[in-house]
């Protein structure tokens, strides 16, 4: 194999996960960012990424990155990194269409010595049961023979400024030991917290598939936890704040869990877990709790209505935020929608505000109008769905104004102290 300080990278998926990288890569080795979306690039090469994970003058300050929407063009590369998405289709089933053509594009563009390493959340074995066959297929070339691959899984957090690209340890493996040398070097060059290499590329597959497994199941036992304090009269916060204050006592937090990992990652391992014949009881359990969650907050917006003896049928309730997290614009599989679904099929008429979120891309995913003025007054009801800053920065009184004299104002994220709100998860 040639050595990796010959990289000449092409990455294929500009979302999330893929810029970032790109930006990181062409720091040190020529890059090509490739991408389906021509939109996509035009905005790149104008230095704007709606992602807001990238500033304009990290796109403007790298020489060594290209942007292109033609496939062609990844033929000038020999290393390339596949970080398209990996979703879930309407049955709960792994949805690889993005993956399977992602890998044709690289099987036109292959050479012989190059290598191919996947970044998308998979189930074990992916790469080599789905991903290599079209490579191959495409390409007439063998893999460990004609050409190599790897897998080195994302660990991108969308929106944390804290934990970045750089400074987390990237686990890395590859389809041979020369490979997974490569793989591993490769990274190491430009990851300054360090690697981990596995001793095969299903090994780093399982590890990233069960890191958000495990979250999803904490917080999927404390979402039961308090489903459970509710009915006991219990304020879920102050219960988890005296836990806390043993040593050992994991610190999660209640709310509904969407986004692009935790809410979609279980389903992957479960599919995997029943093709060969096990059924996963616990992942799947844990899955029905968080998936309910939104229709749970409604719920319980919709019982302090009616203890006030409002008429919730045409009421006015102001849902506050639609990305899955906070100070993010990503609206992947967002759980917030289930919360407006549930307001709305009482015939509540239900506004949604959220100043990260681009209206038109609220729209055509879920069909959702953004308000983009609220007026003094209005609601009868308030959710405060997503802790972004600009939320934070509203007291109770400010939040209050906004509905009408006895409105009622539920938090789902703990913005607000509890004797500010009327109820929170």
């Amino acid at each position: 194999m040639r050595s990796y300080r010959d990289a000449r990278i092409g990455v294929i998926g500009l979302g999330y996960v893929g810029l970032p990288l790109a930006v990181e890569f062409a720091q040190h080795y020529p890059t090509l960012g490739f991408d389906i979306s021509a939109e996509r690039i035009d905005a790149l090469r104008e230095g704007i990424d709606v992602t807001r994970e990238v500033e304009a003058k990290q796109l403007a300050s790298t020489q060594a990155l290209r942007f292109t929407s033609d496939p062609s063009d990844l033929k000038t590369c020999n290393t390339y990194i596949v970080t398209v998405p990996t979703p879930i289709d309407d049955h709960k089933r792994p949805e690889l269409s993005n993956l399977i053509h992602a890998s044709e594009s690289v099987g036109r563009a292959l050479s012989s010595g190059d290598v191919v390493i996947y970044e998308s959340t998979v189930y074990p074995g992916a790469t080599e049961e789905v991903c290599i066959p079209t490579v191959e297929g495409v390409s007439n070339l063998k893999l460990n023979v004609d050409f190599y691959a790897g897998y080195s899984p994302e660990r991108i957090n969308p929106g944390d400024r804290k934990h970045r690209l750089a400074n987390i340890v990237k686990v890395t493996s590859g389809s041979s030991p020369e490979a997974a040398r490569y793989v591993d070097s490769l990274y190491g060059s430009v990851i300054g917290a360090g690697t981990h290499l596995a001793s095969s590329m299903r090994v780093a597959e399982a590890a990233k598939v069960i890191e958000n497994t495990q979250r999803d199941l904490n917080i999927a036992l404390i979402n039961e936890l308090t489903m459970i304090f509710e009915r006991l009269g219990l304020d879920t916060s102050e219960v988890l704040a005296a836990a806390r204050t043993k040593w050992n006592f994991l610190d999660f937090k209640p709310g509904l869990v969407g986004g692009h990992c935790i809410g979609v990652d279980p389903y992957y391992l479960t599919h995997k877990a029943q093709s060969i014949g096990y059924h996963p009881e616990i992942i799947l359990a844990g899955r029905r709790i968080n998936d309910r969650m939104g229709s749970y907050v409604a719920e319980r917006v919709l019982k302090l209505m009616t203890r006030r003896k409002m008429h919730v049928a045409d009421s006015r309730i102001l849902v506050m935020g639609l990305a899955f997290k906070e100070n993010c614009p990503d609206i992947r599989n967002t759980r917030v929608v289930d919360v407006i679904s549930e307001l709305q099929s009482y015939h509540a008429l239900v506004d949604v505000y959220d100043p990260w979120v681009d209206p038109a891309h609220a729209k055509s995913e879920y069909g959702i109008e953004l308000v983009d003025h609220i007026a003094a007054g209005t609601y009868d009801a308030m959710v405060i769905a997503v802790a972004h800053d600009e939320f934070r920065a509203l007291d109770a009184g400010k939040l209050r104004a906004l509905g009408k004299p006895n409105c009622v104002l539920f938090d789902v994220k703990y913005v607000l102290p509890k004797d500010e709100v009327d109820a929170r998860l």
